[in-house]
């Protein structure tokens, strides 16, 4: 097991417990430090789910909810 850094520990102690992204400057990958009490519980509720086999459902929802109307775009402009 690693252990965390000073620096890792403080901007931990900074985020209030909420998760902490951090950026390898190598290869601008972005990661997410969370508690191991938070990952196991999301490791629970998710357990072998593969989000990309939700894709094809979510666009089919939004589509027949009118997401995919020409019209819609002009919510595109809002900041």
């Amino acid at each position: 097991m690693t252990l965390l850094t000073e620096d890792q520990r403080q901007l931990l102690k900074q985020s209030g417990g909420k998760p902490l992204r951090l950026v390898d400057p190598e290869t601008n990958q972005e990661y997410v430090l969370l508690q191991a009490a938070v990952y196991e519980r999301l490791q629970a509720l998710l357990g072998d789910l593969e989000p990309r086999e939700f894709y094809p459902l979510l666009q089919r929802a939004l589509q027949d909810e009118g997401w995919d109307d020409r019209h819609m775009d002009e919510y595109n402009r809002y900041g």
